[in-house]
């Protein structure tokens, strides 16, 4: 498991942080998706902080196996593809600390 991104949710549920790879690091946000339709549509959208540009969506999911909730991400950009993820609860107990773990397609 990689962590493609360290993440810090703010008082308003927004979440900001570092997407980092290989090749790429950059300032992102994740916010809530004000303009969602219909069900399908991404709950939530990811940007780039430094230039607004939109890396991706995420939709929030619940655990099949366990019932837990969590958030699904979908990035995209040139310079690394598209990349998968699952945000989940940084170690520790900091309930403010996320981290979004690189979810390969199987």
């Amino acid at each position: 498991m990689a962590i493609v991104a360290t993440l810090t949710v703010k008082p308003d549920g927004t979440m900001d942080g570092m997407l980092t790879t290989l090749n790429v690091t950059a300032p992102i946000t994740i916010i809530r998706n004000a303009r969602k339709m219909k069900e399908n549509d991404p709950d939530w959208r990811v940007l780039s902080r430094k230039n607004s540009f939109e890396l991706g969506a995420g939709w929030d999911r619940e655990s099949q196996s366990t019932g837990a909730e969590y958030t699904s991400l979908s990035l995209s950009a040139p310079e690394f593809g598209t990349i998968y993820a699952n945000i989940a609860n940084a170690p520790g107990d900091d309930p403010t600390k996320k981290v979004a773990i690189w979810n390969p397609p199987a």
